[in-house]
This record gives structure tokens, C-alpha cells and sequence, in this order.
């Protein structure tokens, strides 16, 4: 999910993917604004503003999102929601030294072009700081990958988090959420420092197929 005005024209979240084959130098773009990702279905539109969203202290809104690859024809598969619509696939020939995924990260990232001297104001999450909990703060839960077609649960992670801007509550484990966290904050403000940067979830072990289980 994404806010970007430059791009979209307006400050609504919306569903978006992107894909590079080179760490972004000449390849890749977002959604279908080149030949690349592959939909199969019409009912989800890649880039349309997200609604309804959650309300602060409220109601909370959550997207399930699930990425894998096709053993057989070498295509990563992307589906969304609990009854597992598929969207369509990256094909094979883009990726082609991607066998398996080494690595998967979960969080959020900001642009900070360092305007004025400083650290951009602009909000990871839902703005607030992840020590709010439930109802406040962004979070990601029930992550899992699928090893030898084997759901397994994420035990082992790395994080990175700025955090005078953007922070990310202790990683736990139970029954209903299975591994979860909450993450983000509302970037510079007059009681922050300058400085940069993303926040990510680093997975840090190597799985050989990816299915990687999101709730956001």
C-alpha cells in the first residue's frame, strides 16, 4: 500500500506493486506501466486508491496478501484476500537467476530528499509510533513462508528502524497472530534530529520457494 501524490495525483492509499530485475537501474516500473506483471484478473485494479480504510481508534481495516512461485513453469504468482483471489503473475524470464528467494522484508519506507536540511515530516504507518498498539498503529501480522510446500512460521528476523522517526515494536509471537509487529512514526518533527531512512523487517535465513503471508 502506498500514498504518492507525484504519481497518482492525490494523497490516497493504493494498492501497488513494482518489480526490478537489476536493483532498479534499468528495469522494472509500478503496476502495468510496462510490459513486466502479468494480470489474470478483473477484478482488482493495481493502483486504485484502497477503501475502506482503518479509522485511528477505530475500526480497523487488514489485506491479505500472498506471493509464490509456480515450481513448474518458474512464474511469481500474486494473490490477495482471505479466499485467495489470484491477480496474475511476474513471468519467469524476468527474474532468471531467481531460483529461490534469498531474502524477504516486511515494513515501510519513505523519500527523504532531505528538503530544507532535514529529515522529510512525511509519515510511515499510520503516522503514530508503534508502542500505541492495536487501533493506532500500523502493524503486520501472521508472517510465514513456504519451504518444500511447507507453511513455516518467521522465528528469525533482523530489523532497521530510524528511531527519532520511524520504530518498530518488539517482534512477538501467539496463537491468533501469529509472528507480528507494529512499526512506523510521523517522520521529522520539532522534537526529532535530522537524519535518514527506511524501515524494513529483514528476513535472515534462505528458503528455497517463497510464499510470504501479509496482513497489513
Amino acid at each position: 500500500m502506498k500514498v504518492y501524490p507525484q504519481l497518482y495525483t492525490d494523497n490516497k492509499p493504493r494498492l501497488f506493486i513494482y518489480w526490478t530485475s537489476d536493483a532498479y537501474q534499468t528495469t522494472g516500473c509500478y503496476n502495468l506501466r510496462c510490459p513486466g506483471f502479468v494480470q489474470t484478473s478483473r477484478s482488482v485494479v493495481l493502483g486504485g486508491a484502497i477503501s475502506p480504510v482503518s479509522i485511528f481508534g477505530s475500526k480497523q481495516y487488514e489485506i491479505t496478501v500472498h506471493v509464490w512461485k509456480d515450481q513448474k513453469q518458474g512464474n511469481w504468482w500474486l494473490s490477495l484476500g482471505a479466499d485467495n483471489l489470484i491477480i496474475g503473475y511476474w513471468p519467469s524470464e524476468l527474474f532468471t537467476n531467481l531460483d529461490y528467494a534469498n531474502e524477504v522484508h516486511w515494513g515501510g519506507e519513505v523519500v527523504d530528499s532531505h528538503s530544507f536540511g532535514r529529515h522529510t515530516k512525511t509519515q510511515m504507518g499510520s503516522g503514530r509510533f508503534p508502542f500505541e498498539g492495536f487501533g493506532k498503529a500500523s502493524y503486520f501480522r501472521n508472517l510465514e513462508i513456504v519451504d518444500s510446500n511447507n507453511f513455516q512460521p518467521i522465528q528469525r528476523l533482523k530489523t532497521n528502524a530510524e528511531k527519532e522517526y520511524y520504530d518498530i515494536k518488539n517482534l512477538d509471537i501467539d496463537e491468533e497472530w501469529g509472528t507480528h509487529f507494529f512499526y512506523g512514526g510521523p517522520g521529522f518533527s520539532t522534537h526529532t534530529h535530522s537524519g535518514v531512512v527506511p524501515l524494513t523487517v529483514r528476513l535472515i535465513f534462505i528458503c528455497f520457494s517463497l510464499n510470504f503471508f501479509i496482513i497489513i
